[in-house]
């Protein structure tokens, strides 16, 4: 089963591809005050809903970098006949690669939200977008953290070691030590958490009902099923998303 399509499928009916409610990334949207033409970057993009809607709302230039074609071609039809397309660049590369690549502040706002692996993690991806973020430009980014510590079977569950997340107030520190202010910072609530997995699961039984002669059909089942059950025993209480906004 691929990987890149189970979270396209389970994804499907989201509006963000996280669990911060839309109220609250509108929050972070007003705070992030940018001018017409300046420049953003979004580390794993995904379908690139965030973007498409800085643009509309500031009517800045963007550049997604996203791995999934998948996910490029399901962003450019959200975004055909809302923005100019003109407006936005699609990067279909490796992030790390493409990040390496910047040696001088070119942005304005860059962001990875629930893609800091594609760096290797929350203090390589501040390091990177700092690089490349002007001086008084905004970094945010959306990471998990431990609500409290995870039972040693959450962790088997998820394939984690402890010290992979931090706690929420960690990751406003380790901004901090990084030379950044942090500026505002927001969690997914209880309700906020429910209502993604609860779409996330249903998306996938629904995809699975609708195509029964998919070959991945049992693989899909099982696999969100499972989670589905580990959300509910372990997760629910214990895991954490948080989006930090900083000033770099």
């Amino acid at each position: 089963m691929d990987r890149n399509k189970f979270s396209a499928i389970a994804h499907r009916d989201h509006v963000f591809c996280n669990p911060i409610s839309e109220s609250k990334i509108n929050t972070i949207m007003h705070l992030t005050r940018l001018n017409p033409d300046d420049k953003a970057i979004d580390i794993g993009a995904g379908t690139s809903e965030l973007l498409i809607r800085y643009i509309e709302k500031y009517n800045i230039l963007a550049t997604a970098i996203e791995l999934y074609d998948g996910s490029i071609e399901t962003a450019r039809n959200r975004a055909n006949g809302r923005i100019s397309l003109d407006r936005i660049q699609f990067v279909n590369e490796d992030a790390k690669h493409v990040m390496d690549n910047y040696s001088t502040p070119e942005f304005r706002l860059g962001i990875c939200i629930g893609s800091t692996h594609a760096i290797g993690d929350l203090e390589a991806t501040l390091r990177a977008l700092r690089k490349c973020v002007h001086p008084g430009g905004y970094i945010l980014v959306g990471e998990g953290y431990w609500k409290k510590t995870p039972p040693r079977e959450y962790l088997q569950a998820l394939g984690a070691q402890l010290d992979d997340l931090k706690t929420h107030q960690g990751n406003v520190k380790l901004g901090e030590q990084l030379g950044l202010t942090p500026l505002y910072s927001v969690v997914a609530s209880e309700d906020d958490w429910d209502a993604y997995e609860g779409l996330y699961a249903s998306s996938i039984e629904n995809y699975c009902y609708e195509n029964p002669n998919d070959p991945d059909v049992e693989a899909m089942l099982t696999r969100i099923r499972n989670w589905r059950n580990t959300y509910l025993e372990w997760g629910r209480d214990t895991l954490g998303f948080g989006l930090y906004l900083f000033r770099n």
